[in-house]
């Protein structure tokens, strides 16, 4: 037998177990319970010490635009949270703070400066948070997913914090209105300025297609089809052409062969109209009348026809006397003494004349136009390469001045919409409020405060206590403490009445004894 060494490294080598737990927590309940009540009287007390602060609040709803985005699109595109975040930066400015600062007289005795950047700490701007479904939150254009905020403003005087929280939030209102009306004219602004610009553009892209289609007629890209068809054409009517030169030609050489017989016939037949044998011819019929009348009377038939001869040389002899004494006045009498076929044949000639040479001047035009159309045709790739260029260029351009064009209509209506006051607005649904408690401290926060930390005191105290307390309890710890099995356990003998409870504890009314021999354990070795 004897007294083993209470090394608590020993103890805390074994595991630990419920019952142990509860144990500790009996051994120790005074030294949790104790921080636990007092702190949270200590809290409440400490939020008394800090001046009260009260809170202002004004709710302001964000309603969006009365006209469908399907027919006027708003020209106000930036998110709501950046906008606010932007406004509040504006309202909070040194020239917007200054005049509510002088009309609410809230610089009396004080820096204007220093005034200002409480108003800036105190200032807090919330969202509206929204009750909608994950997949209905969504962000959809021209749809806000916050409907509203939250202005709040705080103040050691409740009646200052809502006059200032009311001045801002009318601050913030007036700067929604005055930024969309001025986005919305700026854009329209800007819309002009650039359409003016596409116009000039346009004009001069459209003078310059102007000179080029008429410096290129009929080589342009939609011609080249066109100038096949007309040189195809003109190849066809230069056949033709020369087909009637080569007939009237043909014509000509065997009208004139006719009329070289017929002249060289007349001019022989003309031979034998002289005035000496027109009278040689007149004495004959004479001599042979005489004879015919010595024989026959005046009706036998070749008396009638001798007379009748008589008579037409007598004509032609009296002719040739005519145009013997005319022969000097008239250069084409010989012409004109010609007989019908001759001259007709000669007409015919000067026909053929005037057909051949219409046919050549046709010739040699059909001539020109088609090398003029060769050429056209040549040209047509280079042409069609620059004729691109200059319509791709104006397309462009009209593409762009109709954009702008609709877009400056959209703006335009946009900003109308914006100073009817048909587009998104806010509106103060809740004016700021008059706080009747204060928002700090918040005394029920400071007592809860307490209680936890008294909880974690008390804990950490009770921990800190086990933690140095050495005394060997159970047979568990024995066995932790020597390593061996225990054999026997002699139990405490009390004068009193004695109670057992489940961890096989004995307990006793009468006075405990002393400390050295109740940590006296008897283990049989």
């Amino acid at each position: 037998m004897g007294r083993p060494e209470r090394n608590i490294g020993m103890i805390e080598n074994r595991e630990l177990t419920i019952d142990d737990y509860l144990a500790m927590l009996r051994r120790r309940v005074k030294v949790i319970l104790i921080p636990a009540l007092l702190a949270p009287v200590a809290g409440f007390l400490i939020s008394y010490a800090f001046s009260p602060k009260y809170t202002s609040q004004s709710l302001v709803l964000v309603e969006e635009q009365k006209v469908p985005q399907g027919y006027v699109k708003s020209v106000v595109t930036e998110d709501l949270t950046q906008r606010i975040a932007t406004m509040q930066q504006q309202v909070l400015s040194r020239n917007r703070l200054q005049p509510m600062i002088d009309r609410l007289g809230l610089a009396k005795g004080r820096n204007p400066d220093d005034v200002m950047d409480e108003i800036r700490q105190n200032l807090t701007i919330q969202p509206v948070e929204s009750d909608l479904s994950p997949a209905s939150n969504k962000k959809r254009p021209g749809h806000n997913d916050v409907p509203g905020f939250y202005v709040n403003f705080t103040a050691s005087d409740p009646r200052q914090a809502q006059q200032i929280c009311d001045a801002l939030t009318s601050m913030l209102l007036e700067e929604n209105l005055k930024t969309r009306e001025q986005v919305a004219q700026s854009t329209t602004d800007f819309l002009t300025r650039q359409l003016a610009d596409a116009k000039r553009n346009l004009d001069g892209l459209d003078s310059k297609l102007a000179v080029f289609k008429r410096q290129y007629m009929g080589q342009l890209p939609g011609d080249e089809d066109n100038n096949m068809k007309i040189l195809m054409g003109l190849n066809s009517q230069l056949d033709a052409n020369t087909q009637t030169l080569n007939r009237a030609q043909q014509d000509k050489a065997y009208t004139e062969s006719l009329l070289a017989q017929q002249v060289s016939a007349w001019k022989s037949s003309q031979s034998s109209n002289n005035p000496q044998s027109l009278d040689q011819q007149l004495t004959a019929l004479q001599t042979q009348l005489l004879q015919l009348q010595a024989r026959y009377t005046d009706d036998h038939p070749d008396v009638i026809k001798t007379k009748a001869d008589i008579a037409e040389v007598k004509k032609r002899l009296a002719e040739v006397n005519t145009a013997a004494s005319k022969g000097s006045d008239s250069p084409d009498k010989g012409n004109l003494n010609e007989p019908p076929e001759i001259r007709q044949l000669r007409l015919q000639v000067h026909q053929y004349d005037g057909v051949i040479a219409q046919a050549s001047r046709d010739q040699k035009r059909l001539q020109d136009d088609i090398r003029v159309y060769q050429g056209r045709v040549a040209l047509s790739p280079a042409v069609e390469e620059q004729y691109k260029s200059l319509t791709r260029d104006y397309d462009t351009a009209l593409k762009f001045y109709q954009d702008l064009l609709a877009k400056k209509s959209e703006s335009e209506m946009a900003s109308d919409m914006e100073r009817r006051q048909q587009g998104e607005q806010m509106r103060l649904l809740n004016p700021a409020n008059l706080p009747d408690t204060p928002s700090f401290p918040n005394r029920l926060l400071f007592t809860g405060g307490g209680l936890g930390m008294g909880l974690a005191l008390g804990l950490g105290l009770a921990l800190w206590l086990e933690l140095r307390d050495k005394a060997i309890r159970t047979e568990q710890d024995v066995a932790a403490a020597l390593g061996l099995p225990m054999l026997v356990s002699v139990p405490w003998l009390t004068d009193g009445i004695e109670t057992k409870d489940e961890n096989h504890k004995f307990w006793g009314r009468s006075k405990q004894p002393p400390e050295e021999s109740k940590e006296k354990e008897t283990v049989e070795v």
